[in-house]
């Protein structure tokens, strides 16, 4: 786990998410920051989810997703990144492929 996610994952852990979860919001993030904005800084993350309308950790952390991806030109689709996933009911983003 890089620099990066570990410390996001304190992050995470801080704000009440349990061990498994910080470390796979922590992993998430740090795929998004590989994909999409190689210049996103743990900070800059930790003061978007600070302002994250929600008290609950999972609604917290997918808002966070949704906000740094609206920020992103690039990243049409943030629901990789998302603690759910794409969903059952989701169009699968491999078919076709």
């Amino acid at each position: 786990m890089s620099d990066f996610a570990e410390t996001l994952e304190d992050v995470f852990e801080a704000a009440n998410a349990d061990d498994e979860t910080a470390a796979e919001a922590a992993e998430k993030v740090a795929s998004f920051r590989e994909d999409h904005d190689e210049d996103l800084t743990a900070e800059v993350v930790e003061e978007r989810f600070s302002e994250a309308p929600y008290d609950d950790f999972s609604r917290a952390y997918n808002w966070l997703v949704g906000d740094l991806a609206a920020d992103n030109e690039d990243c049409t689709d943030s629901r990789a990144y998302r603690l759910a996933g794409y969903g059952d009911l989701a169009a699968d983003p491999e078919q076709g492929a």
